[in-house]
């Protein structure tokens, strides 16, 4: 079993269970002790659980679930709202926007204003809030439904043949070792996509998904100009990640 399937499979149980072992692990996968131990240590690592003597607890700040394709939590909304405010600054009348699946992607659409714009989605839940907007120009790529997201390999090349000005992008990790992640490879394609017909890119995300990584990296820091986030940041982590050459705004 390749060690990322394992690391899925890991925190798969971690939700379930809320621990792990390291014999009972290395028994199920029928590696060694030492194994586990180093999957646990590049997990905790990445900021997706915390190491205990024999195993692991799942974090207790963790706020979002670690399984993909979920619908789209519902905590922290004011700090989604005041980030959704944030980025609506960055949109003007007659924009061609791309709003991923996410949401705070979907706190941005529920604001959007009723005037002419063309948004490309593949969220449902963003389609069913636009499709009253009536001025609002709604593209949606090709796909299959996997929960709240279209997915599929059809539109891909299609996609990157798109104009996209602005490029509103979620995830559910971000780390200024590992960039953008996100769990499954499934949304990976498609998210490389949005970012190479974007000629702006705009991260959104609360401040609970910094220093947390995914299993897989779908961009760099570097590929973002700019990350707008809530007030939660403390200033010592907007130094360190601005270091990486990103912008960071944070909304009041």
């Amino acid at each position: 079993m390749l060690a990322a399937a394992r690391h899925q499979l890991i925190l798969d149980q971690l939700l379930a269970e809320g621990a792990v072992q390291v014999s009972e692990l290395s028994e199920r996968f029928g590696v060694t002790p030492k194994t586990i131990r180093e999957d646990l240590e590049k997990l905790e690592e990445k900021g997706l659980l915390r190491r205990t003597h024999g195993g692991a607890v799942a974090r207790e700040e963790e706020t979002e679930p670690l399984l993909p394709l979920q619908i789209p939590n519902t905590k922290h909304p004011v700090e989604k709202e005041a980030i959704a405010r944030q980025a609506l600054k960055y949109i003007e009348p007659g924009d061609v926007i791309a709003l991923d699946a996410g949401s705070t992607t979907l706190a941005i659409a529920k604001l959007l204003p009723n005037e002419p714009l063309t948004v490309l989605t593949n969220d449902l839940l963003i389609m069913q809030e636009l499709i009253a907007k009536d001025r609002i120009r709604l593209v949606v790529p090709g796909g299959y439904r996997q929960r709240n997201v279209l997915i599929g390999n059809e539109a891909l090349d299609w996609l990157k043949k798109l104009n996209v000005q602005k490029l509103f992008l979620s995830a559910t990790g971000i780390h200024d070792k590992y960039g953008l992640t996100v769990f499954t490879d499934e949304l990976i394609d498609l998210k490389k996509a949005y970012l190479a017909s974007a000629k702006e890119v705009y991260c959104v995300a609360d401040h609970t998904k910094f220093d947390r990584a995914a299993l897989l990296t779908f961009a760099s820091l570097e590929e973002v100009d700019v990350l707008i986030t809530d007030a939660g940041l403390d200033d010592e982590m907007v130094r360190r990640y601005e270091g990486s050459s990103v912008k960071i705004e944070r909304a009041l």
